[in-house]
Parts: C-alpha cells; structure tokens; sequence
C-alpha cells in the first residue's frame, strides 16, 4: 500500500475534519487539543505551529516531542485494518490519532480515550 499521499497531507487541512467530528457529536475542540497533546506532547503553542506551517503528517509526527508510551494501548479497528498490526510505524501514528478522535466523538470518557 502507497502512504505518500497521506505521508505528504497537510495537518492543517485535516485539523478542521476532527473538530468537526468532535463538535458534532458534542465534543470540544479543546478536549480533541488534548487528546493530540497526549498522544505527539506538543503544546497549544507548537500545535498552532503545526497548522499554520501547513506541516504534513509525516514532519508533524516526525518532531513531534514524545509519543506517549500508552500507545501501545491503543486498539482497534480503524479504516479496516487493526491498528495495533500496522507494519509502518508512521502510518500507525496517524491512525492511532484516527482511533482517539473516534472514541472521542463515540463520547468515550476523556479518561479511557487516555489510558489512565
């Protein structure tokens, strides 16, 4: 399977689609904010960054400050394939970000979404 595309999005252009989602079914911006900061360690300040350089997935993740080491906790099916089986590890990470936003807008507790 050929990532590049989804390597090369811009995380600024698929930022609006998660609030979106979130809001919709009753969620904050600043509860999916927090979810990104869990998962990559950025702050609101370096995730500002992010949008505004148009940063795509691949440098987002890339820089990204610490990956939490809860991830391994993330489980599921996402988009068909079970994200704990992903082989490319880049992949993984945005679909690790693609679960959370799930289960936030499935209106999973914020304390579940983050594996404590």
């Amino acid at each position: 399977m050929d990532n590049t595309r989804v390597y090369r999005m811009s995380f600024a252009s698929v930022y609006p689609h998660y609030i979106k989602k979130a809001e919709r079914k009753g969620r904050t911006k600043a509860e999916l904010d927090e979810i990104i900061f869990w998962l990559t360690g950025y702050d609101q300040r370096a995730l500002q960054q992010h949008i505004n350089n148009k940063t795509d997935f691949e440098t987002f993740f890339a820089q990204a400050p610490q990956i939490n080491p809860n991830v391994s906790k993330i489980t599921g099916v996402i988009c068909g394939y079970r994200v704990e089986e992903i082989e490319d590890k880049l992949m993984q990470k945005v679909r690790y970000l693609d679960k959370l936003v799930d289960e936030l807008a499935k209106g999973k507790a914020m304390e579940k979404i983050l594996r404590k």
